[in-house]
């Protein structure tokens, strides 16, 4: 771990930015391609940890995939081809993998072990293994399976109709692919839809999948074929930028290409409900996902409360909504955002703990939080708790800080967002 010293920006952040590849897009961009047969070229490839850990996953199971930079090439005989892996799978901090892998693994006729990094350990994964249970998989491991390590071996799954008790499109999208290797049809019925990059990947592969409402059906046992992906710049790397502009004078920042998935843009609804005024453009549509282009600029805006279905559909955003919280005029209400407490950390405790080191008045609450606004920041030394989301928080943070923030651990942004620092620097210094 390294630390790094940030300093309050004297310049507005201007021009156009280019943020990296979507994150869940580009992990189910790897998983589909491996599962399908043929050729899947993938390009704007988010080369994060996380993504790079799904790689490595297939790899370990025979599937050759080749990786330029931003460009992913999978050449992948489907997964009938599948090997049994040599060694344990390392999921490093991506729980994204490990609970999409879930589902695929409890279908294939082989043993698998999967462990991950401390905080990986700590997150539940019994919300995936029992569903898959109910279809026949034998998953064990610490606390009858809730947490990794966890032992996976193969079977023959048989098709379920499924309710999440938590709003999750892990969850979602690991039995969605475990009833793709069943046998019947799987249904999963959420209570509030989720992020659909799934359905979508299921259908650009060529998938018969059924969407009604809020149930997604799946028939088992169907073959996919490999396809090309472009995948959408991340909507999440891009609100710590639309938060930036908000918060520092005179900005105005455009971030290009960017994912506008309506399950995805909840980070707009929110700060528009604080009152901001945003310009966004559709510009182009492929592989069921909206691709355009948002300009943002610097505004004074009122607290809001935030709840209900607009939550699932910003959930990795509320950190850096939070701190745009702390500079609006009066109080700001999180509530429905229970799942925080599953993510890399405690984001609600962490998210909490970290703004009062800048001075700032919030308290967590069992599903949210409570933050004043009108607020000054002052520079403090922050520990980004290995968590990606809290590490670019405390880097937007000192941007309108007064005197010197340290920035602790700040490789943990490395897991979603490798070019983050360069980006920033380049708007400020345009």
């Amino acid at each position: 771990m390294s630390d790094m010293t940030l300093n309050k920006t004297n310049h507005p952040l201007s021009g156009e930015c280019f943020v990296p590849g979507d994150k869940s897009i580009s992990h189910r961009a790897v998983f589909f391609g491996a599962l399908a047969k043929g050729r899947t070229e993938i390009k704007n490839f988010l080369t994060g940890d996380d993504c790079l850990t799904t790689i490595a996953a297939f790899e370990s199971m025979g599937v050759r995939i080749t990786q330029s930079g931003e460009q992913v090439i999978i050449d992948s005989e489907g997964y009938q081809s599948f090997k049994e892996p040599l060694q344990p799978i390392d999921l490093g901090n991506s729980g994204t993998t490990a609970r999409l892998i879930l589902g695929v693994l409890s279908g294939l006729p082989f043993h698998t072990t999967l462990y991950g990094d401390d905080s990986l350990t700590q997150r539940p994964m019994d919300r995936v293994a029992i569903p898959l249970r109910e279809m026949g998989a034998k998953i064990d491991g610490r606390e009858k399976g809730k947490f990794l390590p966890l032992a996976i071996r193969g079977q023959q799954l048989s098709a379920i109709t499924f309710t999440p008790e938590v709003k999750s499109a892990q969850v979602k999208s690991g039995v969605l692919l475990g009833g793709l290797l069943a046998e019947g049809t799987t249904t999963v019925i959420e209570s509030t839809k989720t992020r659909d990059h799934t359905e979508n990947m299921f259908k650009a592969f060529g998938a018969d999948v059924k969407v009604d409402g809020l149930a997604v059906s799946i028939e088992g046992r169907q073959h996919l074929t490999g396809t090309k992906i472009q995948v959408p710049r991340d909507i999440s790397s891009a609100a710590f930028f639309i938060v930036a502009a908000l918060l520092v004078p005179g900005s105005c920042v455009t971030l290009k290409d960017v994912g506008l998935n309506p399950t995805r843009t909840g980070i707009l609804d929110a700060v528009k409900l604080m009152g901001a005024k945003l310009d966004i453009k559709e510009t182009k549509h492929i592989g069921g996902e909206v691709i355009g282009d948002v300009t943002v600029s610097y505004q004074e805006l009122t607290g809001a409360v935030i709840e209900g279905d607009i939550i699932p559909r910003m959930i990795d955003e509320i950190p850096i909504l939070a701190l745009l919280a702390t500079k609006a005029n009066g109080q700001t209400i999180i509530k429905d955002a229970e799942e925080l407490r599953f993510k890399e950390t405690d984001r609600i405790e962490s998210v909490v703990a970290t703004l009062r080191q800048f001075g700032c008045q919030l308290k967590p609450t069992p599903d949210g939080m409570i933050i004043e606004g009108d607020q000054t920041l002052t520079g403090a030394k922050v520990d980004s708790f290995g968590d990606h989301r809290i590490g670019m928080m405390i880097a937007i943070a000192s941007l309108i800080a007064t005197g010197e923030t340290t920035l602790t651990d700040k490789e943990a942004i490395n897991v979603s967002y490798p070019t983050f620092f360069e980006h920033l620097e380049a708007l400020i210094h345009i």
